[in-house]
């Protein structure tokens, strides 16, 4: 596979086979980066889990420290009180039927996160083949499943993300961008860490955490030390 000339650049100051300790893996992203754009920094977190077990899974949020210097867009199924609140707290689309049937007959999917009210699951549960494989079904796990919406709008606004497994049992999230400087994204990572560490299931046999690797959208991975968070 062919790289640029930027991304061998900064391939060439890590060192592949040094598990490098976070502060200094992210000062390193932070001088390599070269993109025109200020570039989204992700963690990846493969876990000794095994994601097909129901007493395996890895899920929950956090809100962290510094955000994820996105602005993501809210999507809230709500009525009446509830729907004028999220309003008040930021949504940015509020609504129920009308918003199912937005979603199923234009294929509409401008928003990066849905909270629905309790009330409002058995109309949103319709969108469940939609919404499900790209990660955005509402879950009362995630916290996006409450009374309070507006609560809820407030902190996905604030920067909450969502961890879970994929199939491979890995965990992708974002954690910031590297106009952050590395003080911020280590604040970011060891709030992250910290969380999924917390959720360690109770079937999970052996080493925990497998790998840790960290990049910048366009930069080559760092592989991060987790000795001290386990």
């Amino acid at each position: 596979m062919f790289r640029g000339k930027k991304y061998q650049n900064s391939a060439k100051q890590i060192d592949r086979a040094t598990l490098y300790e976070s502060k200094d893996a992210f000062e390193i992203i932070c001088k390599t980066a070269s993109a025109k754009f200020d570039e989204t920094v992700e963690l990846h977190v493969k876990l000794g889990v095994d994601s097909r077990h129901a007493d395996q899974q890895v899920r929950g949020a956090i809100v962290l420290p510094h955000g994820t210097g996105k602005t993501a867009r809210v999507l809230v199924f709500a009525k009446g009180d509830k729907a004028d609140a999220a309003r008040a707290a930021g949504a940015d689309y509020v609504g129920d039927m009308d918003m199912v049937e937005k979603i199923q007959k234009e294929n509409w999917f401008d928003f990066d996160v849905v909270v629905a009210s309790p009330d409002m699951m058995g109309v949103v549960g319709r969108l469940g083949k939609l919404l499900g494989p790209k990660g955005l079904m509402p879950s009362p796990k995630a916290g996006t499943v409450t009374p309070d919406v507006a609560k809820a709008v407030q902190e996905v606004k604030a920067g909450k993300i969502e961890y879970r497994l994929d199939k491979t049992n890995i965990i992708h999230c974002p954690i910031g961008k590297v106009s952050f400087g590395a003080e911020k994204l280590n604040d970011n990572f060891n709030a992250l860490m910290g969380a999924i560490v917390k959720a360690k299931p109770a079937a999970a046999k052996g080493q925990y955490i497998r790998s840790c690797v960290t990049a910048s959208t366009m930069g080559p991975g760092i592989k991060l030390s987790t000795a001290k968070l386990i």
